[in-house]
């Protein structure tokens, strides 16, 4: 290790927030300038982003990062994009996008999905994935019966990072963990499988696929119109990237399966890392993990992009209902016996029934503001209590502890409620921006300042608080729980009717 401290920059694009994050070799997180990724909601249930707009957006924030931490381009070692899975981007023959790209909490192709996902045995030994709704496969399938002019410009197909790291260095690249975790990888050869195309019947594809490469390989430098656009300095090295419920699990430390990992934010993502794959009935995804053997997942966008959206939707002027401090105030002198109405935070998608849809359950002309609001901040719980249960039945046992990130994390009474409602200790991290850091752990390792994950998170990762879950509180979470998923139960035959009535609707 030199004597001069060594930068990383992530570019970390989220489903509702793009964030670039400057950390250094030590874990200290030196600035982060972020933007609203600006969905563009042409029809119900698309969600897209322009290209451009995105691209200048990036460039404005990484200036504004730089800036912040009093740092110019050329003092940054290395730049490593995270990005949120699922999605679609593309680019067209000549290697330049033609078309918005799809966000991962789009649902446009729900009956495809549960088309697909009826044959998911024929499948599942090769990807060990079930199909979601918001993956590539499932999309360009979508594009090809409905838009096909579209479809036939399609040259390049990747992941949100990878479609940044294009922008940053002009290579055409995919990641692994990305690839695996879109029912497009064969997860014991790690490479692409004819077999999958063509079940989703879209065997063309599969020579616009690009060459996969490794969460810490180096794939490229800055290039000059990026270092235009950024203020980086041309030829800095970038690295291949991550997941980013990958970068979020590295950061918290959670490399075995004695802790899980939860990220609570667009979307609800639950995962540990095994030395083997979960099974088919297990209802889990398995995706490549960048320390080596699987990574199981349990997740949907069901999380705290759910709060945002409720607290605008009670004004009438689309401004919150109710700041932040306020809200958190509100959890500090209440507990779960203060509502009794449940909130089903389907709002973006669902984790029970792909036709479900948000809803408030028991409300009376008594009920108040500050009982819904709780009652979503519970809900969005509930909906990770639902997949962690699954997570347990993989693994057939509890881990010790939870690592938690995600906006939860601002919010100290939330994070307390993960715990009472899980029943698990959980803790957090020091640093808040988890998707930065490990991006910045994934540079650090790709460069060879650490030699693996392990000595990256030794050297730049702290746990900051620890929630004990509170005995009083869990059993009455536990009531609340049951009468939640007795009512999803009671639901599940109710939705296709809902879903045929909002369908008529729109023709």
């Amino acid at each position: 290790m030199t004597n001069a401290t060594k930068h990383f920059l992530t570019i970390d694009n989220g489903g509702t927030n793009t964030k670039v994050i400057i950390v250094d070799q030590d874990g200290r997180q030196l600035s982060v300038s972020s933007f609203p990724t600006d969905a563009i909601e042409r029809r119900p249930g698309f969600r897209e982003v322009n290209p451009g707009q995105m691209w200048r957006d990036i460039g404005k924030a990484v200036k504004a990062a730089l800036e912040s931490a009093g740092l110019d381009g050329s003092q940054i070692d290395g730049v490593v994009p995270v990005g949120h899975g699922k999605g679609l981007y593309v680019l067209g023959k000549d290697g330049k996008p033609f078309m918005d790209g799809i966000l991962s909490s789009d649902s446009r192709a729900a009956d495809l999905d549960n088309e697909f996902e009826s044959r998911v045995a024929e499948i599942y030994p090769i990807s060990h994935q079930h199909v979601m709704v918001m993956q590539f496969p499932v999309l360009l399938r979508w594009l090809k019966d409905n838009e096909p002019e579209q479809y036939a410009r399609i040259g390049h197909v990747l992941s949100n990072k990878d479609f940044i790291r294009h922008f940053l260095t002009g290579e055409i690249l995919e990641e692994r963990g990305d690839a695996s975790g879109n029912n497009l990888v064969n997860l014991e050869t790690g490479e692409y499988d004819s077999r999958l195309f063509d079940f989703f019947g879209i065997p063309e594809m599969l020579e616009c696929m690009p060459k996969l490469v490794s969460a810490t390989d180096r794939c490229g430098s800055i290039a000059a119109e990026a270092a235009a656009n950024t203020g980086l300095a041309e030829g800095t090295p970038v690295y291949a990237g991550l997941f980013d419920i990958d970068a979020c699990a590295l950061a918290t430390g959670v490399l075995s399966d004695d802790i899980f990992s939860i990220t609570a934010g667009t979307w609800n993502i639950n995962v540990f890392p095994s030395k083997t794959m979960a099974p088919l009935d297990g209802g889990c995804m398995n995706s490549v993990f960048p320390t080596g053997g699987t990574l199981v997942e349990a997740s949907s966008p069901t999380s705290a992009g759910n709060l945002d959206y409720v607290l605008r939707m009670m004004t009438a002027d689309g401004s919150k209902a109710a700041s932040y401090d306020e809200l958190g105030a509100m959890l500090e002198r209440t507990d779960a016996k203060y509502t009794d109405v449940l909130f089903l935070p389907f709002l973006y998608g669902s984790n029970v029934n792909l036709g479900a849809e948000g809803a408030f359950i028991g409300l009376r002309s008594s009920s108040e503001r500050d009982q819904l609001l709780r009652a979503v901040y519970e809900g969005v719980v509930f909906a990770h209590r639902h997949h962690v249960e699954q997570l347990l039945r993989v693994l057939g046992h509890k881990p010790k502890a939870i690592r938690i990130s995600g906006g939860v994390c601002n919010s100290d009474p939330w994070v307390q409620m993960f715990a009472d409602v899980l029943n698990l200790p959980v803790e957090t991290v020091a640093v808040t921006e988890l998707g930065g850091l490990g991006g910045a752990m994934c540079a650090a390792v790709g460069s060879g300042l650490y030699g693996s994950f392990q000595e990256a998170f030794g050297n730049m990762s702290k746990l900051a608080k620890r929630f004990e879950p509170h005995a009083d509180q869990t059993a009455v979470y536990d009531r609340k729980f049951e009468a939640y998923e007795a009512l999803l139960t009671a639901l599940d035959g109710g939705w296709a009717a809902l879903r045929d009535m909002q369908n008529s609707l729109e023709r």
